[in-house]
């Protein structure tokens, strides 16, 4: 897709629908962001052949000052296709809200908010603003999980429910009161409904031959990992702290792990976009070095890169330390060999040699983390009190979090 001008789709009353989305972006010392509209309207279509039949003959709209339009009346079909990470179900909040506030569910319910304030702010909609001031939570969701955790967090989570229950088919009759869709030229929708069953034959075909792959494969050993990321051999990360949760990203060069980022300092991004973002607009990080950098960037200047991370590459650090005060088994094996993991990562690709140190099986915090991790019932366990192991997992944990650059 052309750079900044992202095609999304939405759930509304009407059912799933496209348009296209420009996020914020500067020209001459301003800031703008757009919808496919005319002024306080916004356009939308059944599918991606009908917006690509008006996108190839329209004439004026929005979207025809911004310095990327130029290119899009020539993309594809499949280019005017939403991704995974651009489908945003307005309707279906009532039901995301009823789910436990984890990582997913507040995720998914940021995006969708995230979409509503833009839509709220380009066609000047009061009453969606009003209904999202009117619960504190509504803001707070891109922190993640932490603003919604105990006794508190539980309240913010009710008195968000409390107000999508009472008050979101406001929200949704105001986004219904200013869509339309415009009719397009039977000639160009011909050619790009051809284009849309082609592409969707395609996926159907695809489609078979992995299930069929699948049955061939059920009683071998699980294949290696596919997709963009397996072959650009870097890997999208999620870090949750006490400050929030962020997205960066690593690989390894042999068995030497590289960040993004470069002198001991790793950025991070409390949204994938941003992560995105960054990508298409810096080189002066250490992962620019990586031979498949390039694929990278491109995808993410196009607007195209997909940030979907591994559930293997999520990286917890809340709570540990408060579960290491009671004892080796209250810790949570997986958790803790993730954490540990992360710290020896990050210490060794900025040269830090007291990570390693600290958890050397000779050191308290090696010889339980060892314990928890690779459990041995030969093995001596750790005896309380703890203090000594806390005060050196919270230092590693102090450490690594002042590497974090936030964007």
């Amino acid at each position: 897709m052309a750079q900044d001008i992202v095609p999304i789709e939405l759930g509304l009353t009407q059912g799933d629908v496209v348009t296209l989305w420009a996020p914020r972006w500067r020209e001459k010392g301003e800031e703008w962001e757009a919808f496919l509209g005319d002024e306080e309207d916004l356009f939308v279509f059944p599918d991606a052949a009908h917006l690509a039949a008006f996108v190839r003959t329209a004439e004026e709209h929005d979207l025809t000052d911004h310095p990327a339009w130029p290119i899009v009346p020539s993309l594809g079909v499949a280019d005017l296709s939403p991704d995974d990470n651009h489908q945003f179900d307005l309707v279906g909040v009532p039901e995301l809200i009823a789910e436990d506030p984890d990582t997913w569910t507040i995720g998914e319910l940021a995006d969708v908010i995230a979409i509503v304030r833009a839509l709220a702010d380009v066609c000047d909609l009061e009453k969606v603003h009003e209904v999202l001031d009117s619960a504190e939570g509504f803001s707070l969701l891109p922190q993640g999980t932490l603003p919604f955790s105990g006794r508190d967090g539980a309240k913010l989570w009710d008195e968000l429910s409390e107000v999508v229950s009472e008050k979101w088919d406001e929200v949704l009759d105001a986004i219904d009161s200013v869509v339309s869709t415009p009719e397009v030229p039977e000639k160009e929708l011909a050619v790009a409904q051809e284009e849309l069953a082609a592409l969707e034959e395609a996926a159907a075909a695809a489609a078979a031959v992995d299930a069929g792959s699948d049955d061939e494969d059920s009683d071998e050993e699980k294949a290696e990992p596919t997709g963009f990321w397996a072959e650009a051999g870097i890997d999208p990360i999620k870090i949750i702290t006490s400050a929030g949760e962020f997205y960066t990203l690593r690989c390894y060069l042999g068995d030497d792990p590289v960040f993004l980022g470069r002198r001991g300092k790793i950025e991070v991004f409390t949204s994938a976009r941003g992560l995105s973002r960054f990508v298409a607009e810096n080189d002066e990080h250490d992962l620019a070095e990586v031979e498949t950098w390039n694929d990278v960037k491109v995808k993410a200047t196009a607007g195209e890169l997909d940030v979907d991370v591994d559930d293997e590459n999520v990286y917890v650090l809340t709570g540990i330390a408060e579960d290491m005060e009671e004892g080796p088994d209250s810790l949570d094996p997986q958790q803790l060999d993730l954490a540990v993991e992360l710290f020896e990562d990050a210490g060794e690709w900025a040269e830090d040699e007291s990570v390693k140190d600290a958890l050397a099986s000779s050191e308290s915090l090696g010889w339980l983390v060892s314990f928890v991790v690779a459990p041995d019932p030969t093995r001596l366990a750790p005896s309380a009190p703890y203090d000594a192991e806390v005060a050196a997992f919270r230092a590693l944990q102090a450490t690594f979090e002042d590497r974090l650059n936030v964007n």
